[in-house]
């Protein structure tokens, strides 16, 4: 699956929530997410309309890698 080209960061930060993400600070255009399930972690999305490709992909790489999901699993479950 493709990574989407027009997300957002608040609509990001939207999908994520259905992984369990929640919202613990906002600094400037900068939102800090955390999730405790299956272990503590934190990642931080830019508010950016659109966010850069390589930035969707870091971001989706790391919670993947977290999680145990290859990308296209990731994607299936936030975008599918």
């Amino acid at each position: 699956m493709r990574l989407p080209r027009d997300l957002t960061g608040a609509e990001l930060v939207r999908r994520l929530s259905k992984l369990g993400y929640r919202q613990t600070r906002q600094s400037g255009s900068h939102v800090r997410l955390t999730c405790d399930v299956p272990r503590q972690h934190h990642v931080t999305v830019p508010l950016h309309d659109p966010l850069r490709i390589g930035t969707l992909a870091a971001i989706l790489a790391d919670i993947s890698e977290v999680h145990g999901l290859e990308r296209d699993a990731l994607l299936e479950r936030l975008f599918g």
